[in-house]
């Protein structure tokens, strides 16, 4: 096809060259001319304003060989809620643990095939809700992820508004110190970026990548309501990737952050910047990736983990994760996105994958992606046709 318009696009200017030769009157012609070449050029280059890229064609990367691997996974019930996987070489870092505490078993049984050791050298606990830390919250009665693996470096949220009644919190905060006990090292994410109490801002991993723990205001003040804008917030960087995460942060603490990143980064050219991948905050809903943070960070692909069209925070369907709003948003940025779940009949509890369990894996300078049950991006599936309005950057 690029050929086609290639040739094209030379007889157009052929033709233009000899028409002004010749001065003749075409003053509408050469609009036409102008206006087809303009399209010519947005369509082989891809410099029209709205214009997303198309998704990648992606290398056969197995995840064993891989420099680095990211696993998003689904959490075995209708609940929307986050768990991450990063894996590079012999070291891991876990971030979440949600969304029930039923979904341990699911969890835990997909971390043993990855986590060989039994040792997780990083666990991340972004907030205090129940969709990200339930896995890490359990009674007595129950492992929880800390009972079942080795976890050497803790890095917590730094402020709750969670009531010190609140049953999860309380059994949160007794398997933490129980696993502080059994020799792991345990900072909060103020501590990290300042780098104080023997914590730090960069942590380096294996095969030339390090995870840096990112600024948030809301490590230092407590937020007005809730816990999402505490998130603790991270990136996952090395050999020009760059893999970010923030939890369930909101619109003033994705400015605070974008704004902070900017000037801790002034090596970067920020015209040029993109991630590589961006784990959508709060699950695609419409108060979090907004587009000013979006501008700065600019997403080459997205991994939204939800069990999408559920009902179960609110009956609208346009807010239902992914929202409308998120899509809107995120389109000129990138088609990538992938889902985890898919919620079928929330109160029959009826779900299956979305895209399933969605890993993806880098090798050098080649980037691979996997999903357990398709690789279908989000704008292509049946569900998106069914429940959302395809924006303008996606016709």
């Amino acid at each position: 096809m690029k050929k086609f318009l290639c040739i094209l696009l030379i007889t157009f200017i052929s033709l233009f060259t000899v028409l002004n030769f010749a001065a003749c009157d075409f003053n509408s012609f050469f609009d036409d001319v102008k206006n087809t070449i303009t399209h010519a050029i947005d369509d082989i280059f891809g410099t029209g304003n709205n214009k997303t890229p198309e998704p990648a064609q992606y290398k056969d990367i197995e995840i064993a060989e891989s420099d680095i691997s990211v696993h998003f996974l689904e959490l075995g019930n209708k609940y929307t809620g986050d768990c991450t996987l990063v894996k590079t070489g012999n070291t891991e870092i876990l971030i979440d643990c949600g969304s029930k505490t039923s979904s341990i078993e699911t969890v835990s049984s997909y971390l043993k095939g990855y986590v060989t050791d039994g040792i997780i050298e990083y666990v991340i606990v972004t907030h205090a809700h129940e969709d990200h830390y339930a896995g890490f919250a359990t009674s007595v009665k129950q492992n929880s992820i800390f009972d079942l693996f080795d976890c050497r470096t803790i890095i917590t949220f730094s402020q709750s508004n969670q009531a010190e009644t609140a049953v999860m919190y309380n059994n949160f905060f007794r398997e933490l110190s129980d696993e502080i006990g059994n020799g792991a090292k345990h900072y909060t994410a103020d501590n990290c970026y300042n780098g104080a109490d023997g914590a730090q801002r960069v942590y380096p991993l294996e095969n030339g990548y390090e995870f840096e723990i990112l600024y948030n205001k809301y490590y230092f003040e407590k937020a007005s309501k809730g816990e999402n804008d505490h998130s603790v917030c991270c990136m996952v960087q090395g050999n020009g990737k760059h893999f970010l995460f923030t939890g369930d942060l909101e619109e003033k603490g994705e400015k605070a952050l974008a704004d902070r990143y900017k000037e801790d980064h002034s090596d970067i050219n920020f015209s040029d910047f993109k991630v590589d991948l961006y784990k959508a905050g709060h699950h695609g809903s419409k108060t979090s990736t907004t587009v000013y943070f979006l501008q700065v960070f600019k997403p080459l692909r997205c991994c939204v983990c939800c069990c999408a069209g559920s009902p179960e925070y609110t009956e609208d369907n346009a807010n239902q994760f992914p929202t409308q709003t998120f899509v809107d948003n995120i389109a000129p940025f990138t088609k990538e996105i992938y889902v985890t779940t898919l919620c079928v009949d929330y109160k029959n509890n009826v779900f299956k994958s979305f895209n399933g369990n969605i890993v993806l894996t880098v090798k050098g300078a080649d980037v691979g992606l996997k999903c357990s049950d398709n690789n279908v991006i989000l704008k292509d599936s049946e569900w998106f046709k069914q429940k959302r309005t395809l924006p303008d950057a996606w016709k």
